[in-house]
């Protein structure tokens, strides 16, 4: 195994990478209510930069200010849900084999973590119990740099927050990956110079990150 002499850092987002994505729970939850599929996920792509969720990402609202604020623009789409509701389905949970693959990485390279998440639940990870938020709080050990969005009021895709982590990393662009399970949030790594990955199956996205580092990971 000999690891890519050009390559200095990889960067991870969280939820729907690390653990299972929340919009596995979305649906669910949508199905439970007969609410067509996704139809949480449009109203977060709807007016992005200024709905209610892209507020609590950058923490400019709270919880009790985004639950009737979701409400409202779920509610004028077709179907109400409150904003709390939502929050009860973002924790995912762990995936053991990109955990593992983070740890491999760590051994070679610098590694960070950009996430957007809010300001609920138990730490970084939106955990639901105290048994997550400890499985996470391991897992964020595990980082040199972590930048939130909650914390640092910016957002993916906005380009500064990946400049920010390459920054606190103190590597160039070019030098690192970025995994993420959304293309929209893989666009502007991209344009910096990152080597992209998108992760939709952990196993494929393993064979690319395998490619990247030169690095091999137990599938």
């Amino acid at each position: 195994m000999s690891a890519n002499a050009t390559l200095r850092a990889v960067l991870w987002d969280f939820g729907g990478v690390l653990t299972t994505s929340p919009f596995e729970a979305f649906n669910r939850f949508e199905a439970e209510r007969a609410i067509p599929t996704d139809f949480i996920r449009r109203i977060n792509a709807t007016n992005p930069d200024h709905n209610a969720w892209a507020q609590f990402e950058r923490n400019d609202i709270g919880p009790d200010e985004f639950d009737p604020l979701f409400a409202k623009e779920s509610a004028a789409a077709g179907h109400e849900i409150r904003g709390k509701e939502v929050i009860r389905l973002l924790s995912g949970d762990v995936r053991p084999v990109m955990v593992d693959a983070l740890k491999l990485c760590k051994e070679h390279f610098k590694v960070g973590c950009i996430t957007n998440n809010v300001q609920a639940g138990q730490g970084p990870g939106m955990a639901a119990s105290n048994e997550k938020a400890q499985a996470v709080s391991q897992i964020m050990s595990l980082f040199d740099v972590v930048v939130e969005s909650s914390k640092v009021g910016i957002r993916k895709p906005d380009p500064k927050i990946y400049q920010m982590a390459c920054d606190q990393m103190n590597v160039d662009a070019p030098q690192a990956v970025y995994l993420d399970d959304l293309g929209i949030n893989l666009k502007p790594a991209r344009a910096l110079g990152m080597t992209t990955i998108k992760v939709v199956e952990p196993d494929a996205a393993l064979e690319e990150l395998a490619q990247a580092t030169g690095l091999q990971f137990t599938l």
